[in-house]
């Protein structure tokens, strides 16, 4: 009996010894900070965190990761180049390099990239494993594993996270991790609601937020709220789409196959539409737009390929409004079905717009010219392998972002708590399908922003401690509309790493991590915390400016830091008392940008609380 004891004892710590380190417990592994969801934010977090010096876990449920980027979303979705920065415009130039390593600085992929901004689904995904490979064992990629959004799949010390359980796909076998800090970075926010975080779906009311665009809406993509437009909440979830890979080359095209659960049905409306060039514009005419881009928005990409979206001028393009709605909320198995039912209705909508024959010649001739791309999604059948999920749940956080955050808040108090600036117009897809008698499809709109600072609170949820949310952030439907934006997601991705970081090395949770202590590593990385239009990161006096600019020395309008004039003398009073501290400076020679060094290393002897309260009220 002793002997047979002793033999099992010896199997077992042979098998834990084999184990991978931090594993051996209970078979849950340990790392400092676990990241559920392979996105574009949860892998700046993985590399923020890897080059911070701590151990991460990237688990993802795909095969691929990359999120939208390695998915046909080649054309960044960006109005200022510049706005955000840091591991963005990283990606950005690594794209660009790729180019100019591959063809040449003179070729025509490189001018086709517009300086990186524009990409092939397949150069997104290597440059994003080349990131996540140069951080080497800080980091482990895991793939297939999945994450369900239920309470059992969560451990909670009191409303700390402390433990997941994912499940691995291949081999149906559970699997837990332990960490220090959990980051959500799912489009869904799957990890949050299962932790217990409040959270909104659906489209709040003009009248919560007295925010524009909001609740029920019918509008031209640039033209006037028309008729029906109630303003009333709702639970309408924005529509998802497959942003496809297109070429005219014929050497790298594979024809679009018809779909097996083709119903023509669903398209015939097409039909009349083309032949009266009829669309959602104010006009209700689509005259003088190409016949292509009735069907889709496309925008050039290297290689004679095409980022191909949803095209807001028509009444039918590539998104599904309505059928989306239980996305957000809904198992994986529901998602499944759905991702194959988008499948089949955007295959289904590419036949018919070659094939039929009610259609006009010269349309269907047109849209013969294209095909997939036959070199991306190799294992896929060239079709993209994601849904683009515009917006899922949006968790409520310590600080929930509206409208007036993108269009009036810019060196406001409520931002000093900056972690990135970010540019992109409060926008949205349809929420439901083309009504009779309507104009307009419900719910797309395009409004302009400026660019606006984001503040720390968006990416902590209330109450639930030990989670970062870079992801499916806290806002309204229409202040998320901006923040969904990949550039935006990376910037609070990194972050969230960086976050992360600190509240280790400071021993304080997630909430409580001093945000001056945040700001000063993201300004070492080349964020961009409050954007000026002459100002960059690596310039003179560049930390000062943003330092400083968030605590209000600079006017909430003003868009210049003109760092190299003179300082005026009444500015630099008003300056040099906000900082309650005393400078020697010599008027019409000091410049601003020196005055704000000057003021700067005298305030970096502060404790970081008293930088924090600093303050200029204009």
């Amino acid at each position: 009996m002793m002997k047979t004891v002793l033999k099992i004892m010896c199997v077992v710590l042979m098998f834990v010894a084999g184990l991978p380190a931090g594993s051996r417990a209970a078979d849950v592994r340990s790392y400092d900070v676990v990241i559920v969801g392979g996105t574009p934010g949860g892998i700046m977090t993985a590399v923020a965190v890897g080059r911070g010096g701590h151990t991460a876990v990237l688990l993802d449920r795909d095969e691929h990761v990359g999120g939208l980027p390695a998915n046909g979303l080649g054309a960044t979705d960006i109005h200022t180049r510049g706005a955000t920065a840091g591991l963005f415009t990283e990606f950005v130039g690594r794209i660009r390099k790729y180019y100019v390593d591959a063809y040449g600085p003179d070729s025509a992929q490189v001018k086709d990239c517009s300086d990186g901004y524009h990409f092939e689904p397949s150069v997104a995904e290597k440059v994003f494993e080349h990131m996540l490979a140069e951080v080497g064992d800080k980091v482990a990629v895991l793939r297939r594993r999945q994450f369900d959004a239920l309470p059992e799949n969560v451990t909670l010390d009191g409303s700390r996270v402390v433990q997941i359980a994912v499940t691995h796909r291949d081999t149906g076998k559970t699997e837990r991790y332990r960490g220090t800090v959990f980051v959500d970075a799912t489009y869904e926010g799957d990890l949050a609601a299962a932790a217990g975080c409040e959270y909104r779906i659906g489209r709040e009311g003009q009248s919560e937020f007295d925010e524009p665009m909001a609740g029920r809406l019918y509008k031209a993509w640039a033209g006037a709220v028309g008729p029906g437009s109630t303003g009333l909440a709702d639970n309408a979830v924005q529509a998802y789409n497959f942003r496809l890979c297109l070429t005219k080359d014929k050497s790298n095209m594979t024809p679009i196959p018809k779909p097996a659960n083709y119903n023509r049905d669903e398209f015939v409306s097409l039909i009349d539409d083309v032949n009266r060039n009829r669309g959602t514009h104010d006009s209700g005419s689509l005259d003088g737009i190409p016949t292509t881009n009735r069907l889709v928005n496309t925008v050039k990409l290297p290689n004679a390929k095409t980022d191909a979206n949803n095209q807001h001028w028509a009444f039918i393009s590539t998104d599904l409004p309505e059928e989306n709605w239980p996305w957000p909320t809904a198992g994986w198995d529901w998602r499944d079905r759905y991702a194959q039912r988008l499948r089949d209705y955007t295959l289904g909508l590419w036949w018919f717009s070659q094939y039929d024959g009610d259609l006009p010649e010269s349309f269907r001739s047109e849209q013969l010219q294209w095909g997939l791309a036959a070199d991306e999604y190799t294992d896929n059948s060239n079709f993209p392998r994601q849904v683009y999920v515009r917006e899922g749940r949006r968790i409520v956080g310590e600080y929930f972002f509206t409208a007036h955050d993108a269009l009036s808040k810019r060196g406001s108090p409520e931002h000093a708590a900056s972690i990135t600036a970010s540019h992109y117009a409060l926008d949205s897809h349809a929420v439901r399908k083309r009504e009779p008698g309507r104009l307009h499809l419900d719910g797309f709109f395009s409004y302009r922003t400026q660019p606006y600072s984001v503040p720390y609170g968006v990416i902590v949820p209330k109450k639930i401690d030990g989670l970062l949310i870079p992801v499916p952030v806290s806002g309204t439907h229409i202040g998320f509309s901006t923040l969904r934006m990949e550039p935006c997601w990376m910037a609070l991705g990194q972050a969230a790493g960086v976050a992360a970081c600190v509240a280790i090395e400071s021993s304080v949770p997630v909430r409580n991590v001093n945000i001056v202590d945040v700001q000063k590593k993201l300004l070492k990385q080349n964020a961009v915390l409050i954007y000026f239009q002459d100002a960059k990161p690596g310039d003179a006096h560049y930390e000062a400016l943003q330092m400083l600019a968030l605590r209000g020395f600079y006017k909430p309008d003003e868009r210049q830091a003109k760092l190299n004039d003179p300082v005026a003398s009444d500015l630099a009073a008003r300056w040099i008392k906000a900082a309650n501290t005393t400078v020697k400076w010599t008027p019409a020679r000091t410049t601003r940008g020196q005055l704000l060094d000057l003021i700067y290393e005298k305030v970096a002897r502060m404790s970081n609380e008293d930088i924090a309260k600093i303050w200029i009220e204009w």
